[in-house]
């Protein structure tokens, strides 16, 4: 056993000082692109040729999708098992902070967007106030007696013979079901099919389907209508699109009128130790525990690279807006590691 485990150590400790290597390379071969968290899209030396990040490489738009999808298929098997390792579980904490600033209503349509392995729809669906079970239902229908029907038909008809008050007008548009519950419900949108297939098994093996669907689709080109949904969430998935903007216009485009938008992000550490821990953190441990657990080092690589890119919070705040959303603010959890914004379509 104590073998076994000085042979671990190692294994880290060289792990480690490749990847130092690696960060010391690609640090000194950097070409004059964007350094800063910018949203910019660069271009390449060819004229007409459009790059973008991918980490900290500089890489033609059109490849940037196809790399990321790469990641995220090689990732998706362990893709929980990494999240609770990386956070040491507080990922699970800042969902249930998403869901609590939510408060989703009765009746709710919810589309969360790069849900691959379903954790904000599964927080959502069992969360409604609006589930009662089926035995209930009938048995509110069945308390309905003879005696309270003739007495309805009565009252029904005396209100027929006098002038309607606009109180009588408005409850003219309500139906007799309408103390039975709405059905919220959550759509789970994902361009990578491995991660909706794990998504889909943990929901079967959860004994959850009821209002719960999963469909392919790119964020920038979603395959909705306008106006279909109440919420939209994604969370940790934003960062991996290459247009941030046209993502975010296809947000306004598929929410409702009054709809919210919420994006659950890393973003920019605000206390300068904690940014000095959370880096050395970032870059000589998280890749090491992609390489053990998951057998992937690059794809954890990228991933701590691309939290660097991606814009600080008061950036992406100006982002949501210049999109056309109103009333946009975030909040701060867990010192700044983690970014919550939140805006209306109005």
């Amino acid at each position: 056993m104590a073998a076994s485990m000085r042979l671990l150590v190692r294994r880290v400790i060289r792990l480690s000082h490749r990847n130092i290597s690696r960060i010391s390379a690609g640090l000194s071969g950097r070409s004059g692109c964007c350094w800063g968290p910018s949203t910019c899209r660069c271009f390449s030396d060819a004229a007409g040729d459009k790059s973008t990040h991918f980490g900290f490489e500089t890489v033609p738009e059109t490849e940037k999708a196809k790399r990321v999808y790469k990641v995220f298929e090689n990732v998706a098997q362990k893709y929980d098992i990494m999240n609770d390792a990386m956070s040491l579980g507080v990922h699970r904490l800042w969902k249930d902070m998403l869901l609590h600033v939510m408060h989703p209503q009765p009746g709710v349509q919810l589309l969360d967007v790069a849900g691959g392995t379903g954790d904000i729809a599964f927080r959502f669906l069992p969360g409604r106030s609006t589930f009662v079970p089926r035995k209930s239902l009938r048995q509110k229908r069945r308390a309905v007696t003879p005696r309270s029907q003739e007495e309805r038909q009565k009252r029904r008809a005396t209100r027929s013979m006098q002038t309607p008050s606009w109180q009588d007008i408005a409850n003219n548009y309500s139906t007799d079901d309408e103390d039975l519950p709405q059905e919220s419900k959550a759509v789970v949108c994902d361009i990578n099919k491995e991660m909706l297939k794990v998504g889909k098994q943990k929901a079967d093996s959860m004994g959850m389907s009821a209002g719960l669907s999963w469909v392919v689709g790119d964020a920038e080109e979603l395959p909705f209508d306008d106006d279909q949904f109440d919420i939209y969430t994604v969370a940790f998935g934003i960062r991996n699109v290459t247009h941030i903007d046209q993502a975010l216009q296809e947000a306004l485009r598929v929410l409702k009128p009054g709809g919210r938008f919420m994006c659950l992000e890393f973003s920019k550490v605000t206390n300068p130790v904690l940014a000095r821990l959370y880096d050395a953190y970032s870059f000589q441990i998280i890749p090491v525990l992609g390489e053990v657990i998951a057998g992937d080092w690059k794809s954890y690589q990228y991933l701590v690279e691309s939290i660097r890119k991606f814009p600080d919070q008061e950036e992406f705040k100006r982002m949501i807006e210049d999109a056309g959303f109103y009333c946009v603010q975030y909040y701060n959890l867990t010192g700044g590691v983690v970014a919550l914004h939140s805006g209306f379509k109005l």
